[in-house]
């Protein structure tokens, strides 16, 4: 049985990057490209791969995730292969908080929104994640384990444990909870 590639994914601004900080701290190496650098959004660095958004038609680099962490969007965990192992550490946010925590970085950026009003984009998002909870439980190969941010934030010492059991148990837990900063979550609902 190949080494299982580890996914974490969720909505955007959902704590996917916390995540991935976490993982990586632990001790599974991590995917990444560096090319999106930390800013006041993400302080502590986003841990993406550019080579994710063009899964579609590029997966070769899948073969050489196994045994390490990677960063895909929920939209796009449709595209990962059935022909190997994969662990998913599912980010879940309040929705309210996901969709605050977008305006204020488009905002920052100075960049506009896709001009829905929040109730909408709640319910697209609602309607997104019911899909993605529908294929990943149609989908032996797919193990996961879903983590709210909010708990997580509020009491790593009862989240990390379940997250490194959950990842094989040989992580470093203490590297883990030194990662989580509080003061982090922000555009609380």
């Amino acid at each position: 049985m190949p080494e299982p590639v580890t996914v974490v994914s969720g909505l955007p601004r959902s704590g996917t990057s916390l995540a991935m900080q976490m993982i990586h701290a632990g001790g599974l190496p991590a995917v990444t490209d560096g090319q999106r650098t930390s800013d006041d959004d993400n302080p502590r660095g986003y841990f993406e791969f550019e080579r994710v958004k063009q899964l579609r038609n590029d997966k070769a680099w899948l073969d050489e995730a196994a045994g390490k962490v990677v960063k895909v969007i929920h939209l796009l965990l449709a595209e990962l292969p059935d022909d190997r192992p994969y662990r998913v550490v599912f980010m879940r946010r309040d929705l309210r908080e996901v969709v605050k925590s977008q305006s204020t970085m488009l905002s920052r950026s100075g960049r506009a929104g896709g001009g829905l009003p929040p109730e909408r984009l709640m319910a697209v998002y609602e309607q997104q994640l019911k899909s993605v909870d529908a294929w990943l439980a149609a989908r032996p190969n797919f193990r996961r384990l879903d983590v709210p941010y909010a708990d997580l934030v509020a009491a790593p010492g009862t989240w990390v444990p379940q997250l490194n059991a959950f990842l094989g148990g040989t992580l470093n837990e203490q590297a883990m909870l030194a990662s989580v900063d509080p003061s982090l979550h922000r555009n609380r609902a």
